[in-house]
């Protein structure tokens, strides 16, 4: 059974940063892509970065250039970092492995003044 487990949420200020950490187990981590999807209420969740095994990654357009997807293999631990944060950020953050249906709690991100 897969499980994941979100931190590193929490409230900052627009151009700050935060870095978010996802703890996997029940896979072989190392050999699964993983993902970051998040969502605000009432609207769809939102792709948002994307790591394959061999650490390759891709982002959607509105994070491009800010967040940053990282893995530690040793760890079973993805990471998303991400660097001047706007209001538009704010929502609930997931991490996902692609190839099962799972998904953790998530963790809360709010970008404030």
């Amino acid at each position: 059974q897969v499980q994941l487990v979100e931190s590193g949420g929490g409230l900052v200020q627009p151009g700050g940063s935060l870095r978010l950490s996802c703890a996997v187990s029940g896979i072989i981590f190392s050999s699964n892509g993983m993902a970051w999807y998040r969502q605000t209420p009432g609207k769809q969740r939102e792709w948002v970065a994307v790591i394959s095994s061999g650490g390759y990654t891709n982002y959607a357009d509105s994070v491009k250039g800010r967040f940053t997807i990282s893995r530690d293999n040793a760890k079973n631990t993805v990471y998303l970092e991400m660097n001047s944060l706007k209001p538009e950020d704010t929502a609930v953050y997931y991490c996902h492995v692609p190839k099962y249906p799972n998904w953790g709690q998530g963790t809360q991100v709010t970008v404030s003044s």
